[in-house]
């Protein structure tokens, strides 16, 4: 549904690179196994999804309730296609964001064609690019919803 990690420029990834010395070819697979909580960090900085939610005047605080608050914002960058997508993948990474800080067992894997993926207990991997790609083209499934499910195994 939505591009792949692989295909898509992550600032977060650059960033993540310049404060490690001789991290330029390392990839999002190294950062997870090497350094598994600075790169779930960087990928929780999600900047558009942060920037338009505080001009709804809402502050993300990285928690369960800040997804439903998500969920009720009003869906002004629906009719922008530049914004959109970014939207979707920043809304995506922030409900894997949650569910890795908040659902015990839960952590940010990569599947072979470079995508962040959630692995939860129970074994599934939850494609939360998807799923906030979905939320921000159409609002279904809602990210409270989403990370209900999540939350269940």
């Amino acid at each position: 549904m939505g591009a792949t990690l692989s295909h898509m420029h992550f600032p977060f990834l650059d960033n993540w690179r310049r404060t490690r010395p001789g991290a330029d070819g390392v990839a999002l697979t190294d950062a997870l196994s090497s350094d598994p909580e600075s790169a779930a960090q960087l990928l929780s900085e999600c900047e558009l999804l942060r920037e338009q939610a505080r001009g709804a005047g809402l502050e993300l605080d990285d928690s369960v309730d800040s997804l439903a608050a998500l969920d009720q914002l009003p869906p002004n960058w629906r009719g922008d296609p530049e914004v959109s997508p970014w939207l979707g993948t920043d809304a995506g990474l922030y409900l894997g964001s949650v569910i890795v800080r908040t659902v015990p067992g839960a952590r940010w894997v990569q599947w072979p064609d470079g995508q962040p993926v959630v692995l939860l207990p129970s074994g599934r991997e939850m494609d939360v690019l998807e799923e906030g790609t979905a939320w921000a083209e159409t609002g279904s499934p809602e990210l409270s919803q989403a990370y209900a499910e999540a939350s269940e195994g």
